[in-house]
């Protein structure tokens, strides 16, 4: 009797072309669909970050009135007259303070600290030319 003896399969050693080009297009579908989703979280956290030092320069100043009184923080804020030395006031009261008021406000986005303390109104945020509520 005799015997057949088939020869040995070769033992595939890598991944056929067909199977790396799907494999890519796969990644680049999933990319695709994915890319709008990450651009969305990355704007909303700039917004986020901007509404967040806002506050916290609404606090700060809230700290600064509470720190040196009513009647002397009023007057010794209306002797300022640039944000940039309305910031350098504030500074001490922030926990994150950056020594210069443009390194404070994240990209795109604009905080305008109030000119009067009288009335204590909010820090403004626009984002390019529209005014945020926040």
């Amino acid at each position: 009797m005799k015997y057949f003896v088939l020869p040995h399969s070769r033992s595939k050693a890598g991944f056929s072309l067909v199977e790396v080009l799907a494999a890519v297009g796969i990644i680049g579908i999933i990319s695709f669909l994915a890319l709008p989703n990450i651009i969305a979280i990355k704007q909303d956290s700039e917004r986020n970050l901007a509404i967040s030092r806002a506050e916290a320069l609404n606090m700060a100043i809230s700290s600064y009135v509470q720190s040196k009184g009513r009647t002397k923080a009023i007057s010794d804020w209306s002797a300022l007259s640039s944000e940039a030395e309305r910031y350098a006031e504030l500074s001490p009261y922030l926990a994150f303070a950056p020594d210069a008021f443009s390194d404070f406000q994240p990209g795109g986005f604009t905080i305008d600290i109030p000119d009067d303390l009288t009335k204590l109104t909010k820090s403004g945020l626009k984002e390019g030319t529209s005014t945020v509520s926040y």
